[in-house]
């Protein structure tokens, strides 16, 4: 059976389809990924006549009467837009003048100006704005009402106040505009899937005729989905996602947080693992659009059964107070904000063990949160939710799902018992120290330390300054603790002969520390540094003890070998982890943090701004996008390349390309939890 057609829609019709609701188009609820240049470059090749590729739909069996839940007014859509949202989305937003939602959330209009004299386009701006030769904005040659023999006159006579317009000129300015006018009626060649597609067959056609050869995310079908016949519900979803980045300045209660800041999808996967039970995206598409049973009435009512249960999940998700409740939970478990969280998946499935059992279990707060604080723990540390994740997810619910509903006991003994299976002694023992040998600068095992100390209440280290204070991520200091080299770069490098990057900034060999500590060490041997800073920071002997145990120094440190002191230490910050980790269970243990101070916006201007901000790490390494380049970060946010010390990233980029670049868009740092993020991309997140 052929699952699909050809057809051709003309850009008017898709633009009002899209307004009536019959095409879904859930980009316009979702940040715009294209740069105004490639709107304006598809407006330029629909002018000239080029090829601008193909639209793929896919027919949802909706009828138009028929309206999804929460919504008043308009129809159904009959096809979802699985590929050329981006191009569809600039169309609607230039021909009607909608804004579009920025990366940052905000909203802004796609503004292309036009100059007849040479049929050019351009991206709107102050040149072109005071420049008569432009029409600025071309929405208003689409707009309802438009009389172009009026506006081309006008613009003529406007363009002849500057220059002379040659009658000549006059007629080709005006096949010009008339020639603008006529792009809402060019053509798309559009292939319509047959509703009898399944989610699979759709993929597997997406692949095979995009040339890119891009696959297409299961997330996607979900979103677009909800649009079709729960609009409201999407847009809840979307609202909620973007008030958890921005405090409200009115009072008022919102999800703004430190630690999660949210795509979507994230926070649907945690509505579906509650409402269904499960994490496989793709079998939950099956049963929201009711591909599980036969077409016809039955279906028709069993995907509004689905998505009232999915609705009433979701509201227990975006539920304020179960939100902030949880958010307790990961400050309980020492994770300070979400420069400590390497995966959004720990986050999210945390959540859902705390919905369910609040839900459906009852379990007290008190003894809830702190073994969701456990839980959130575990599956951060030892990357429970990366890889293959869903099957994992899917094996926990199922376990849950076997428990007599309201039964406490069982619940939090069912999930003592999974965290123990995980991290059993050995794993203590031998995998954490194992894990503990790297020198990633976003390594899960190493913010599981880092929590550790805060759990602890550990001072950073020859400092009476807490480490929880100093990481509280609502303040933004330049000069704060952060991490440093116990056995110093040089030293090993000029003293130990040791070269290897990856050796010098082992975990291990990092500790917490003052800014002005840090400078004072410099580049002795800890021989030498080590006895000087103990006395000049006069501690006491009790304090000075605690330190050393918290910090994980071994006893005659400074005078062993560099790997018998990284092997040594290591096992001590695991058996730190896990005295900090028994805690947890312990009732009477609160994380009494210092209340965060009022949410402000820092600036940074510099790596070294960066580096205060705890955004990148003096000692960590910064590659360029093909992994072939590397640079380091020195403390005063300088960077290394090749032997030589550059004051700038465009600098050290210049140098490695062998021509001038932007160095923040060339320096890239790992990240496990994002994958690589460039040094202007972590000055936007600043």
């Amino acid at each position: 059976m052929r699952l699909y057609k050809d057809t051709t829609y003309s850009v008017r019709h898709l633009v009002e389809a899209i307004e009536r609701g019959r095409i879904a188009l859930p980009e316009l609820q979702r940040p715009f990924v294209w740069n105004t240049t490639q709107v304006r470059d598809l407006f330029d090749s629909m002018y000239r006549g080029y090829p601008i590729g193909y639209l793929l739909f896919w027919e949802t069996g909706a009828e138009a009467s028929r309206r999804g839940i929460g919504e008043s007014d308009g129809e159904s859509a009959a096809h979802l837009i699985i590929d050329g949202q981006q191009r569809t989305t600039a169309l609607f937003a230039v021909l009607t003048g909608r804004p579009v939602l920025k990366k940052d959330y905000s909203r802004a209009r796609i503004t292309i100006a036009f100059r007849p004299a040479d049929e050019t386009f351009a991206v709107a701006n102050a040149a072109s704005r005071n420049d008569p030769e432009f029409i600025n904005d071309i929405s208003v040659a689409f707009a309802p009402g438009y009389d172009q023999f009026t506006e081309t006159m006008g613009f003529i006579a406007r363009l002849a106040e500057h220059r002379e317009v040659p009658a000549e000129e006059q007629g080709r300015i005006a096949r010009a505009i008339s020639q603008l006018r006529d792009l809402a009626n060019t053509d798309f060649k559009v292939i319509e899937l047959s509703a009898s597609a399944g989610v699979e067959e759709v993929s597997e056609i997406f692949v095979r005729i995009n040339s890119a050869g891009t696959e297409l995310n299961r997330s996607d079908f979900l979103l677009t989905l909800m649009s079709v016949y729960w609009e409201q519900g999407r847009q809840e979803l979307e609202r909620f996602c973007e008030d958890t980045r921005t405090p409200r300045t009115d009072g008022k209660p919102s999800p703004f947080n430190w630690h999660l800041h949210p795509k979507p999808v994230v926070l649907l996967r945690a509505a579906i693992a509650l409402a269904f039970r499960r994490a496989r995206l793709d079998s939950v598409y099956t049963v929201l659009s009711g591909r599980d049973v036969p077409e016809g009435p039955e279906r028709a009512a069993r995907i509004g059964e689905q998505f009232e249960k999915l609705a009433a999940a979701q509201n227990q998700v975006l539920d304020l107070l179960n939100w902030h409740e949880f958010m307790q939970c990961l400050e309980l478990a020492g994770f300070r904000g979400r420069k400590m969280i390497t995966s959004e998946n720990a986050v999210v499935f945390a959540y859902v063990m705390w919905l369910i059992g609040r839900i459906e279990f009852k379990v007290p707060i008190d003894r809830l949160r702190h073994l969701v604080a456990r839980w959130f723990f575990m599956g951060q540390t030892t990357s429970r939710y990366s890889g293959s994740f869903e099957t994992q997810v899917e094996r926990d619910l199922a376990q849950i799902s076997a428990l007599a509903k309201g039964d406490a006991d069982a619940y939090v003994g069912l999930l003592s018992r999974l965290i123990d299976e995980r991290m059993t002694s050995d794993w203590w023992a031998v995998t954490l120290p194992g894990d503990l040998a790297s020198s990633g600068s976003r390594s899960p095992v190493l913010f599981g330390y880092i929590a550790a100390l805060n759990i602890l209440d550990a001072d950073a280290l020859l400092s009476k300054v807490k480490v929880r204070t100093r990481l509280d991520p609502s303040v933004h200091v330049r000069k704060g603790i952060e991490r440093h080299h116990l056995f110093p770069q040089n030293f090993l490098k000029n003293g130990l002969g040791i070269k290897d990057r990856s050796r010098i900034n082992q975990f291990a060999n990092m500790a917490l520390v003052e800014w002005a500590d840090n400078i004072a060490v410099s580049d002795r041997p800890p021989a030498e540094y080590w006895p000087a800073q103990v006395r000049a920071n006069r501690l006491p002997d009790a304090d000075l003890a605690r330190q050393v145990y918290w910090h994980a120094l071994p006893e005659g440190w400074t005078g062993m070998e560099y790997e018998e002191f990284l092997s040594a230490r290591r096992r001590l910050m695991a058996a730190v982890m896990k005295d900090a980790f028994d805690l947890l269970a312990k009732d009477d243990y609160l994380a009494a943090y210092p209340e965060p101070a009022p949410a402000t916006r820092p600036v940074a201007t510099t790596v070294a701004d960066l580096i205060g901000l705890g955004l990148v790490m003096s000692g960590e390494s910064l590659v360029n996008e093909s992994d072939e380049v590397q640079a380091t970060v020195l403390e005063d946010g300088r960077l290394e390349y090749d032997g030589a010390v550059f004051e700038t990233p465009d600098e050290a980029a210049r140098s490695a390309a062998g021509n001038p670049c932007d160095g923040w868009a060339y320096w890239s740092v790992e990240s496990p939890g994002d994958g690589p993020q460039t040094l202007a991309s972590l000055l936007r997140e600043a």
